[in-house]
């Protein structure tokens, strides 16, 4: 069974004006679904939450700093699971928490070489 990436793609937020029981509520949210997905036994790696930021290399040596203002959807983390196909994958990301505050899942199979 292959791997996909679910990597998640969420406008710039700032989870910061949370209050502590939203924040619970919306970590509870990422946990049941990721959970879901592992009951099923086809979560390989949660991944991680990735901070805004970082850097950008660029052809010639060009190097810039994040966050990066142009762009309007920042990668904010990833999780990989095990699925039959394509169609599978973009089923699993279905509920996804990221797409309840205007961001989107983008599904990638894993290339493994033979």
């Amino acid at each position: 069974m292959p791997d996909f990436m679910l990597l998640f793609r969420q406008p710039s937020f700032d989870y910061s004006n949370f209050t502590a029981e939203e924040m619970k509520a919306f970590n509870k949210r990422w946990a049941d679904w990721a959970g879901a997905i592992a009951v099923q036994g086809k979560l390989t790696n949660r991944g991680s939450r990735l901070p805004e930021e970082g850097k950008v290399l660029k052809a010639g040596g060009v190097i810039t700093d994040g966050p990066f203002v142009e762009i309007r959807e920042r990668l904010g983390g990833f999780v990989i699971v095990k699925a039959d196909s394509l169609d599978e994958a973009t089923t699993l990301a279905h509920g996804c928490p990221a797409l309840d505050r205007g961001g989107s899942v983008e599904i990638r199979p894993i290339y493994r070489p033979a």
